[in-house]
């Protein structure tokens, strides 16, 4: 029979449809140093082979923790027996070591008896999980507590940025009633990083090495390297960059890197806001409360309607890359500026040199301003021609259009859109000759883009938007936390991120 203890704070999920790969991944887990898992029964054609393996599990495997699963079709899971049949498979999990167990409360409610008997011989989980969104969460707990357990796991769909916060603050708001707090999908990344710290007993995490069992689950080498959920307080400051997509985004594997060289107590998170969502995201970011953001890709000029504060440069530019919160309002700033500028600095004379931006967004316009202050003769072309006009008229730059380059020549190219970015690799905005001698790529995601692969075949110089990327990311560094930033750290952290092609979803990851 199982021993009570308390569980770790991550329990890798792991749901296989066979023993052999069940036991192979268990396996593994532990080999890498994971003492809690989640053996999902109901994946099992036979919920028993899978009791049977817990035991020969356990026998070889004493330390480990595990929580038993076999939910039911009728709510989300594989089991096509009754709920009798369920409680039978759960109690002999029990009797074969389990230190916990998952029981779904549509199941609780409906059985005739009451779970007093297993809950004596083991930890009792009640579970509730909505797969379309975000309920109201406190009605919900009530409704869980209504049945004796030692804990409640809460489980929603993430539609909004804001429903991240709906669920953490549960656990603030019942600090007594042990409870794990999760909001699925890649929006909800946020609870699974945060849970803990809000009062949670335990976070879910994906087996390293295959996929895991619900919608935005990430692995627990990330969790506990990338994110160190074990290292940051209750009292940690959380910073983030928000984005859509926010997949290709190496700025957590850069940003938590440099808060532990510096043994910051800081997080640093991303943030899925899709379009429409960036004020329900203010909204989340004052709630938990976020210390300060990136703000990429296509939020950069939206989100000053969202600022008290602006610097005279980022608003004249009408784009703003940092935000952070400093007595009480939300400031921003361009720091992509001096990503463009010391780069280029470093090859040729800015004041005598012609450049042609290409773009017309927000990255194109913190470079069409810096370039034009630092006195270059700056030429805009882009895919829409109204918009390359107005940023020409509005920072003395020519607005140019395709037809015309074939016959001009540039000191400098910079490249500021999204084509050819990760996933879209085979994109690129010149299908011929690019007309200039120094070719940079504000693109970091993959580090060489087609452009710049060609750029080097027609003999260019060729500046990678890595060097852009460290040097606005130095400067968020320094703006958020009055220090100076870790260069090196940061650029080792960036390197490796890219050279592993980190995603925060992935199995994939091997820092």
């Amino acid at each position: 029979m199982a021993r009570r203890t308390p569980l770790p704070k991550i329990c890798i999920a792991l749901g296989f449809t066979d023993v052999n790969s069940l036991l192979s991944h268990a396996t593994q887990e532990v080999e890498s140093g994971e003492s809690f898992l989640e053996f999902r029964l109901d994946y099992l054609p036979q919920p028993m082979d899978g009791v049977k393996a817990m035991r020969r599990f356990l026998e070889k495997h004493p330390e480990v923790c595990l929580l038993a699963t076999c939910r039911r079709h009728q709510n989300h899971g594989r089991f096509n027996g009754s709920i009798e049949e369920q409680l039978r498979i759960l109690d002999a999990a029990v009797e074969a070591g389990a230190s916990a167990v998952d029981v779904e409360i549509e199941s609780a409610e409906g059985l005739n008896t009451g779970l007093e008997p297993l809950r004596g011989k083991t930890t009792l989980i009640i579970s509730f999980h909505n797969f379309s969104g975000t309920p109201a969460v406190e009605a919900v707990l009530r409704r869980m507590m209504r049945i004796p357990a030692d804990g409640y796991k809460l489980v929603t769909t993430a539609r909004k940025p804001s429903d991240n916060y709906r669920v953490l603050s549960v656990g603030r708001s019942n600090p007594r009633t042990p409870l794990v707090l999760l909001a699925m999908t890649e929006m909800g990344l946020a609870t699974r990083v945060l849970s803990t710290v809000f009062g949670g007993m335990f976070t879910y995490a994906a087996p390293n090495s295959a996929e895991g069992t619900a919608s935005g689950q990430i692995n627990a080498r990330l969790l506990r390297h990338l994110y160190r959920i074990d290292k940051f307080s209750r009292s940690a400051k959380i910073y983030g960059v928000i984005a859509d997509p926010i997949r290709h985004s190496i700025s957590p594997a850069v940003h938590n890197r440099a808060f532990q060289s510096k043994r910051m107590d800081a997080v640093y998170l991303p943030f899925l806001v899709h379009p429409p969502q960036l004020k329900d995201f203010i909204t989340l970011a004052e709630k938990l409360p976020v210390t300060g953001f990136s703000v990429t890709i296509p939020h950069k000029q939206k989100i000053l309607r969202y600022l008290d504060i602006v610097e005279p440069l980022a608003r004249r530019i009408g784009a703003v890359n940092t935000v952070w919160r400093k007595a009480g309002k939300w400031r921003g700033a361009n720091t992509d500026v001096e990503g463009v500028l010391a780069p280029l600095k470093k090859r040729i004379t800015l004041a005598k040199s012609s450049i042609l931006v290409v773009g017309n967004g927000g990255a194109a316009r913190g470079a069409a301003f810096a370039l034009s202050d630092a006195g270059s003769k700056v030429s805009i072309v882009g895919r829409n021609p109204d918009r390359v006009r107005a940023l020409a008229k509005a920072s003395g730059a020519e607005p140019l259009v395709r037809d015309q380059l074939s016959s001009l020549h540039f000191d400098a190219l910079v490249h500021c859109t999204p084509i050819g970015m990760h996933p879209h690799t085979g994109e690129c905005f010149f299908n011929g000759r690019i007309p200039a001698e120094v070719v940079f790529d504000m693109v970091y995601n993959p580090m060489e883009t087609l452009l710049l692969r060609h750029a080097k075949e027609q003999g260019k110089v060729v500046v990678s938007g890595i060097q852009m990327f460290l040097e606005q990311a130095a400067h968020q560094f320094q703006i958020w936390t009055g220090e100076q930033a870790p260069r090196p750290v940061m650029e080792k952290a960036a390197l490796e991120a890219l050279a592993s092609h980190t995603d925060p979803f992935s199995t994939a990851y091997n820092k």
